[in-house]
């Protein structure tokens, strides 16, 4: 592909409208109007165009804006309306069918939908918008839509539980694509904006260096942080002279442990393994340890490896056989999980 390469980004948002978002309304624009705004400020960072396309969905599904350029972006304060059952299964289809026919001449294009729902699928096999009245024809519809979509195209959804979860993967969409967010506050959609904000950040870092599409946005795992995108990343290891790795034999804390180990404590020298669900800083640095060489690397695109926008986000350690993530402590006290390692920077 050549160096110049126009990359065009087509970001989708299919938000739920079912009379049970009405709490949330007012964040949800909110929270949209965030997405747009930081889309539009990577897109000039990055030199990629993004077209953005928002679809709204209760009883019948509503494209609300179409394929618009992010630079021209209104706020969703006209367009969102609640009131109605939830057509998850239709908005999923329609938004997707109807993006397959965006002209994709001249430039490097992909397609980026984020579904977010509070519910189960309720009405999908009626009203207008219905492409089948057998709600399992409709099952297999969405699995099938996802099975046959080209490598330029990432389909994730946001679900409120484990059962949405479910749901959502007996439709086909891919494991590591599904997020689950709190739908019943304001602070969770807020969390769920975080979320979005570090998938979206992931895929168009990748899109610089040549990764078109994902099954494993929401993903700290083996799909995300494997050689390949380590590599595409632009990651290099640190020299062996500038690290140690201190096993953690019992649960204590960060300073303790770097002291009773024998080394100096520096603030910001030591990261601990990401061994659960965490919220990580803006200025927080990453590190990714290579299990079998105990390679590490470092540096500021170990955070775009993540998807880590410059904003607090909660990120997860998923399975992984061959890398662990670790990130910077800036605390004295941060206690280390017995059983994990200590990543000291000399």
């Amino acid at each position: 592909m050549s160096g110049n390469q126009n990359y065009i980004n087509h970001v989708a948002l299919v938000l739920d409208a079912s009379s049970s978002m009405s709490h949330l309304r007012s964040k949800v624009i909110e929270v949209a109007d965030q997405q747009i705004a930081y889309l539009a400020r990577r897109s000039g960072e990055l030199d990629q165009e993004t077209r953005v396309t928002v679809y709204v969905f209760s009883d019948k599904v509503e494209c609300v804006v179409y394929d618009k350029d992010v630079l021209r972006m209104p706020s969703l304060k006209q367009l969102y309306r609640v009131g109605g059952m939830t057509a998850l299964l239709a908005a999923t289809l329609k938004s997707q069918r109807e993006l397959a026919q965006t002209a994709q001449l001249y430039g490097d294009h992909s397609f980026l939908t984020f579904v977010l729902t509070d519910g189960q699928e309720n009405a999908s096999h009626r009203g207008p918008d219905a492409p089948a009245k057998d709600p399992r024809k409709l099952v297999e519809a969405v699995a099938g839509m996802i099975e046959t979509q080209e490598d330029n195209w990432t389909l994730a959804v946001l679900v409120p539980d484990q059962m949405g979860k479910r749901e959502a993967m007996r439709c086909g969409f891919p494991k590591d694509n599904i997020a689950i967010w709190d739908a019943t506050s304001t602070q969770g959609l807020e969390e769920a904006g975080q979320v979005i904000r570090a998938a979206t950040e992931k895929f168009m870092v990748g899109r610089a260096q040549g990764i078109r599409g994902s099954r494993a946005v929401f993903s700290t795992g083996g799909d995300a942080v494997n050689k390949d995108t380590i590599k595409a990343a632009g990651l290099t290891p640190a020299k062996p002279s500038e690290y140690e790795l201190i096993p953690v034999t019992r649960d204590a804390g960060i300073r303790d442990w770097v002291i009773e180990s024998g080394h100096t404590y520096r603030t910001g020298g030591a990261f601990y393994q990401l061994s659960k669900s965490e919220k990580i800083q803006a200025r927080k640095q990453i590190a990714v340890l290579e299990k079998k060489t105990d390679r590490v690397f470092t540096g500021p695109e170990a955070r775009a490896l993540l998807g880590l926008p410059d904003a607090e986000v909660r990120i997860k350690p998923d399975h992984n056989d061959d890398f662990t993530v670790f990130v910077q402590s800036t605390s004295v006290n941060r206690k280390l999980v017995a059983n994990t390692r200590l990543l000291l920077m000399i």
